[in-house]
């Protein structure tokens, strides 16, 4: 079997170092720019970061290494505050940096394309291609671009694969003949898309030889919007294996830290720090149920994104969105009822799964939702927002239950349903676990390679998800 040499490109970087880069080249007695991720400490000089794109992304590259179908993956990914080159495993990753005013201005551009994406859009949109801002988004790609194509002169790559909404213009960008594959995160929805950006981004989208999305529903909106090539949906995957049930004394420190009795019931949501992840549709829901339960306790996982933090770009709307929440706990007297956990490590994360007794995906428009797998996996029952891509999956009643975003008291409905029917909640579990296989990395590297073996032109492909 030939092995693919590929490159990879993302904005949001594997790494993530937690302090002064330079300090901590110096507490470890380092020089270069080419360096092994064995030469720091996890949780003390850097952090893998959270968010589906890291967790799809590196175990899907791990794997096809472990099993011969790559050699020598390269990863380029946005990233100031580290090393030029890290190897992780047997990755090497590049680093992309570009100057800090730049990054401000790239960054307004593609929250503008971010909202307009979630019809969030605020205001007239028909001078974005145009903006100022817009030129460092396009400054940001073409730096990305420069560095994918010196890597390429010397690592002569069979297939490029770029990820997410903010790299679609690296298509046009990068003058090869080799196979192009775009993946889309976020949600498609092209009736979202205002009339006047139409014709540039499907120029962009046209300019892959593949473009792959994360539901059927999406599939059919892409098509529906102009992209004449080929298109595929592949279900967003886990590695389940680096799931495992956590020890009670794990869960028992989970509780402690979080001032969680032993009596308490709780009610679990983990995401992002972001007003579309709809965590105040979860806190007014919680607010109808929990005078029926006087034990009943909501836990908030998550901060911001890459975007979002000091390492990234700096936006600030976790830490508003953040604020408003906690205001709006204030307002409803449910201070000592609702728990902002933050950012969890994955151990901590696997004991508050355990401790849940639900799990609530609230989120207003999600692009997929690989929490509720998450929760599967612990077999927890789980309310999901009919506007996620995931929802695809949910068989209403047997393992999962699906509500309207924009309607809290039907979510609160549902919450009441699943605390007060044990046996329904038990079977929502059981059937979700089992649900739970179709998102596996198993699943993903079977889909994924087999639609690369057919660009690169190899033999017996594999086939995939159409």
């Amino acid at each position: 079997m030939n092995e693919i040499s590929l490159c990879v490109s993302s904005q949001t970087p594997l790494v993530r170092f937690l302090t002064d880069y330079d300090e901590i080249m110096k507490k470890r007695g380092l020089k270069g720019e080419s360096l092994d991720i064995s030469n720091f400490v996890e949780g003390e000089d850097y952090t893998f970061t959270a968010g589906g794109v890291t967790r799809m992304v590196f175990p899907l590259l791990k794997q096809m290494v472990s099993e011969g179908l790559l050699k020598d993956p390269h990863w380029v990914s946005l990233n100031s505050l580290a090393p030029e080159t890290l190897t992780v495993d047997s990755i090497t990753l590049k680093h992309v940096r570009i100057e800090r005013e730049r990054l401000s201005g790239y960054g307004q551009a593609k929250e503008v394309l971010w909202k307009a994406m979630h019809g969030i859009q605020k205001g007239p949109v028909n001078s974005l291609f145009w903006q100022e801002e817009f030129v460092d988004y396009t400054y940001y790609n073409r730096v990305c671009s420069e560095v994918i194509t010196k890597l390429d002169e010397k690592n002569d790559f069979d297939l490029f694969y770029i990820h997410d909404f903010q790299q679609l213009p690296l298509g046009q960008m990068l003058h090869t003949l080799k196979p192009k594959i775009f993946r889309w995160h976020i949600p498609f929805d092209e009736s979202l898309i205002p009339e006047n950006w139409r014709q540039s981004l499907a120029s962009y989208f046209n300019e892959y030889d593949l473009v792959i999305v994360s539901c059927k529903k999406y599939l059919e909106s892409l098509k529906k919007f102009g992209y004449s090539g080929e298109a595929h949906y592949i279900y967003p995957y886990l590695d389940l294996s680096a799931y495992e049930k956590p020890r009670p004394e794990e869960v028992e420190s989970f509780n402690k830290k979080f001032g969680l009795d032993r009596g308490d019931r709780v009610l679990l949501v983990v995401a992002r720090m972001d007003p579309m992840k709809g965590q105040d549709r979860a806190i007014a829901a919680f607010a109808e149920v929990v005078k029926e339960y006087p034990n009943l306790k909501l836990v908030l996982v998550g901060n911001g994104s890459f975007s979002s933090s000091k390492q990234g770009l700096g936006l600030s709307k976790a830490e508003r969105w953040l604020s408003e929440l906690k205001e709006l706990v204030r307002s409803l007297d449910l201070e000592s009822r609702v728990v902002f956990a933050g950012h969890l490590t994955h151990a901590e994360l696997q004991a508050a799964y355990e401790r849940c007794e639900l799990t609530i995906l609230p989120s207003i428009l999600e692009g997929f939702g690989l929490v509720v797998i998450e929760s599967w996996l612990y077999k927890k029952p789980t309310i999901v927002s009919a506007n996620a891509g995931i929802s695809e999956l949910i068989k209403y009643g047997e393992n999962g239950l699906l509500f309207d975003p924009n309607d809290p008291p039907d979510l609160a409905e549902k919450i009441s349903l699943l605390l007060s029917d044990q046996n329904l909640s038990l079977s929502l579990g059981e059937n979700g676990y089992r649900a739970s296989s179709q998102c596996s990395l198993a699943e993903g590297v079977k889909a994924e390679f087999g639609l690369m073996r057919e660009l690169v032109g190899f033999e017996e492909p594999l086939g995939a998800v159409k």
